[in-house]
């Protein structure tokens, strides 16, 4: 095993072990950071090196910034109303506000799992004999057939055992791959390797496709809907440390990824980065395939159960659990063999950025000042990204 792989396997080795010790499994504060934190740097961590890097060139970090900085926008303004709703009564404009918020987000929520399941479908097959579209999407209508019948007969409890084991893989896996990136980024470096990529898309598909990928730093929100676990304190302050975190992962890995490689070499689609990995250590293509079909397979259950968990609640129980996920593995079905995942992706992005605009227009009602247009601006943005986000084209 090469120096790279070794120093690969024990960065995934320490981290895997502090993330499982009893003193930070057990720290409220670490547990309440870890879901949104999970949920920030999941899929995006996947698609979005590869993707900005074919896309964007050099100007790829500064994506990933603006990416970044418009999730934590967003994240204030549901900060912002999470302190609001413990303030006491709202009025009942607000409450209307919030209601459709929510069916905003339940609606995203079935498309964010045709997206997990699909990326899934897309891993699980990638370094096997049977790599084909077909494939991936037996394997993705596969895993919605189990997931379905699992929610219908039993509840998902049987399912989110595995999350927190999933979390920690994953998290243990990105550590290695951010300690590969560096020492092939020094290696680079130190031979004059390092490539500055032109931008290949003019700057209004460089907008919108950006625009499009909101879904991919998506996943502050779910602190939200910790209420029953933790405190409006708690989660507000989780929210905002979650992501610090993910955005300091984010740019440390745009920024090693997007100048080691000549313009050309990987091409754009949904399993880009096995292929971005390998040249940059042999150990990482199989680490990243466990850690996508552990957290894609989690994020996908995770996000049946909320929206189904959603409808249930705004039907006042007219519209079972069991009955939503049925529907939601039918819009799953139709997109899984109707549409590409850079599609589904701009699709997930389109709805959260709908619920993200409700979410910051609660927050400029609640406010005054400069914080209000603030607010009110990123509305209008989120509206913006709802109507004009687009999908990458793979190849």
């Amino acid at each position: 095993m090469s120096a790279p792989d070794l120093a690969i396997l024990a960065a995934v080795l320490l981290a895997g072990g502090v993330l499982l010790s009893p003193r930070i499994a057990r720290a409220e504060s670490w547990r309440a950071i870890v879901t949104p934190l999970a949920s920030i740097i999941g899929s995006g961590f996947l698609v979005l090196g590869p993707l900005l890097d074919h896309k964007y060139g050099a100007w790829a970090p500064a994506v990933m910034a603006a990416l970044c900085t418009l999730a934590w926008g967003f994240g204030a303004a549901i900060r912002r109303n999470i302190a609001r709703i413990e303030e006491g009564a709202r009025p009942a404009a607000d409450i209307h506000i919030e209601t459709l918020a929510s069916w905003a987000l339940a609606f995203a929520y079935v498309i964010s799992v045709a997206y997990y399941l699909n990326l899934f479908g897309s891993f699980a097959v990638n370094l096997t004999p049977f790599d084909s579209p077909l494939a991936a999407r037996l394997t993705t209508s596969a895993a919605y057939a189990l997931i379905l019948a699992t929610g219908w007969a039993w509840g998902f409890s049987a399912l989110e055992g595995m999350e927190k084991y999933a979390v920690t893989l994953k998290l243990a896996i990105i550590a290695g791959l951010l300690v590969g990136l560096a020492v092939y980024f020094a290696q680079k470096a130190g031979a004059g390797g390092l490539t500055v990529k032109p931008v290949l898309v003019a700057p209004w598909e460089a907008l919108t496709l950006g625009m499009g990928l909101i879904v991919t730093v998506q996943g502050f929100e779910t602190s939200r809907y910790l209420g029953l676990s933790y405190s409006a304190p708690r989660r507000i302050a989780s929210m905002r440390q979650a992501q610090f975190i993910a955005a300091a992962i984010y740019m440390a890995y745009i920024l090693l990824a997007a100048y080691v490689l000549p313009s050309g070499q990987i091409e754009t689609s949904e399993t880009a980065i096995i292929d971005m990995m390998r040249v940059v250590a042999p150990i990482l293509p199989p680490l990243l395939v466990a850690a996508a079909l552990a957290a894609q397979f989690s994020a996908a259950v995770a996000d049946t159960g909320g929206s189904g968990g959603l409808a249930s609640e705004l039907t006042r129980g007219r519209l079972s659990e069991p009955l939503a996920y049925a529907i939601l593995t039918a819009v799953g079905l139709v997109l899984t063999w109707g549409f590409h995942v850079f599609e589904i992706i701009a699709f997930a992005s389109r709805a959260f950025a709908l619920y993200y605009a409700l979410q910051s227009l609660l927050a400029a009602r609640a406010s005054t000042g400069p914080r209000a247009a603030l607010f009110y601006g990123l509305a209008a943005t989120g509206t913006a990204i709802a109507i004009l986000g687009q999908s990458a084209e793979a190849g």
